[in-house]
């Protein structure tokens, strides 16, 4: 695999604060300026929540990458994510992303091994290496006992 990789989008404005979003080979997305703003459309994908998104979603792939090469056999995983915008001098900028994964076993015996693997996924996440915004997890493992 070549250590360097491109990534191409396209972007349309559709009308008011509203656009498409495409990418060869996936789905469009609607795309909007977010409620909390002027003119804001409730219901479609904002900047700042693809932000999170984006975060949110690379802690999950790079868990299962390094789930896969830990041979770790695991039942569910899901999160949850926020991100907190604030105010800093006349700017503003998502301060910092909260993700809440959860992982389901059944073997009680990997909890350790899990949290330890989550932390390490949240370290090696390229997202996270790439924005200034302070990222944070908050892992929960449960089992099916």
């Amino acid at each position: 695999m070549s250590e360097n990789h491109m990534y191409k989008t396209k972007l349309k404005w559709t009308k008011e604060r509203k656009g498409i979003e495409s990418a060869e080979g996936l789905k469009e997305i609607e795309v909007a300026t977010p409620p909390d703003f002027p003119f804001g459309h409730a219901g479609i994908w904002s900047p700042e929540h693809l932000y999170v998104a984006s975060a949110e979603i690379c802690l999950m792939t790079t868990f299962l990458a390094i789930a896969h090469n830990s041979k770790l056999n695991f039942i569910e995983y899901t999160s949850e994510a926020v991100g907190y915008m604030e105010k800093e001098n006349s700017k503003y900028l998502i301060t910092r992303i909260e993700i809440f994964p959860t992982v389901l076993l059944e073997d009680e015996n990997l909890i350790n091994k899990v949290e330890r693997l989550l932390y390490k996924a949240e370290q090696h996440c390229l997202i996270s290496n790439s924005i200034k915004t302070v990222i944070t997890i908050f892992p929960h493992v449960i089992t099916t006992d």
